[in-house]
């Protein structure tokens, strides 16, 4: 497979990342701009906008740019170079992608025209309590009054679920299945508060809360949110690989200028092997995310969901490999909240038990091993 980006591609990256790193380059930017509601800069989301990032994934006719996989997988990566806080992947991969797979003609034209102009945020309501990142919802329930439908259960955490206008909600359906509804913010009981990584989520109330089906009511969505759901896992690893690069090169950087016994921490031979270790986990990392951006090009969903585990398993272990070994190398600073490094972590740490850490998908992948189920052992010894 080719992964060389062509010149078009090569001019978004340029220019998502000079936005960027004007809004975040240094990092007490972000620092300052987490501590404030809503947890992310209001103007960058605008400048986004402006830029055409927000309608990226969507057709021309919705309002969007009708740019493939590959485009936005680099908006992603450019955002977690500077651990951007802005809710990209929830609001427009997750929340968006459903309005786009699932929502009319007139939902799409309202909603993504809207979110794409940077003119409403929307979220993606789907985790409740107790539940592990399955495609179905069970705590919140529809019912269907004379074609009046209501909601009634509690979502949590909905990433930024008390600052979005709209909420795409999952319920289960009368008649078996899992829909998906259009619910007025302002309708809806919301409690806020922080995350670790410095982001916001919300705990979302609904006590027979009107809302609007998304699409043909009452059709179960549960294949459509599970493909949206393998998207959404894809580009969340895109967006950890940006920020395992740049933990990687920090961490490099510190142990050529840091130095002990009048050395630099370079000299130390076993410093520079784990170092060398964070490398090579980040590079398988890469190309797993990296093909299994380019299978979501295929349009099967089966391959996607195959391509969104392997790629989300290897993220998970990477991750979690390369932020402990950054913080270790880096020393008692890299423990302090003032150094970026440990944000970083923080920052993996949220998009691995975003949609599924490694344990879900190595159990997802292993269901679905059935090509040895009648291998006889004792022939194998």
């Amino acid at each position: 497979m080719d992964f060389t980006y062509d010149d078009e591609q090569n001019a978004l990256r340029d220019a998502v990342r000079g936005l960027l790193t004007k809004a975040y380059g240094d990092f007490e930017q972000r620092r300052q701009t987490t501590k404030a509601d809503p947890g992310f800069s209001e103007k960058t989301w605008t400048q986004m906008a402006e830029m055409g990032l927000l309608g990226l994934p969507f057709s021309e006719d919705d309002g969007g740019v009708g740019a493939g996989p590959v485009e936005i997988a680099i908006v992603c990566q450019e955002l977690g170079r500077v651990v951007a806080p802005e809710p990209y992947v929830t609001a427009v991969v997750l929340a968006g992608g459903l309005v786009q797979a699932c929502g009319s003609a007139e939902q799409r034209s309202e909603l993504l025209g809207s979110l794409a102009a940077g003119e409403r945020l929307l979220a993606f309501a789907h985790d409740e309590p107790g539940s592990r990142w399955a495609p179905t919802a069970s705590a919140v329930t529809a019912t269907d009054d004379g074609g009046s439908w209501s909601l009634s259960g509690t979502k949590e955490p909905v990433v930024q679920g008390a600052r979005a206008e709209t909420l795409v909600v999952s319920a289960r359906l009368p008649d078996g299945g899992t829909g998906l509804f259009v619910v007025d913010g302002e309708a809806a009981t919301r409690s806020a508060y922080p995350t670790y990584d410095g982001g916001r989520a919300a705990k979302v109330v609904l006590d027979a809360t009107p809302a609007t089906p998304l699409g043909e009511p009452g059709r179960d969505l549960t294949g459509s949110i599970a493909t949206i759901l393998d998207l959404g896992r894809i580009m969340a690893g895109n967006q950890a690989i940006g920020a395992m690069e740049v933990a990687l090169v920090q961490t490099t950087s510190y142990l050529k200028s840091r130095k002990q016994f009048g050395v630099p921490l370079s000299t130390f031979q076993a410093l520079t092997f784990r170092a060398a270790d964070m490398y090579v986990s980040l590079e398988l990392a890469t190309s797993l995310v990296q093909w299994a951006t380019m299978v979501v090009e295929s349009g099967d969903p089966v391959a996607v969901r195959d391509a969104a585990a392997r790629a989300g398993l290897q993220v998970s272990r990477a991750g979690r490999h390369v932020g402990q070994e950054a913080i270790q190398l880096h020393g008692g600073i890299g423990m302090t909240a003032e150094y970026a490094v440990g944000s970083y972590m923080s920052v993996l740490t949220m998009l691995e038990h975003l949609l599924g850490d490694g344990s879900h998908h190595l159990g997802g992948l292993a269901e679905r091993v059935t090509d040895h189920e009648d291998l006889d052992p004792l022939a194998i010894a």
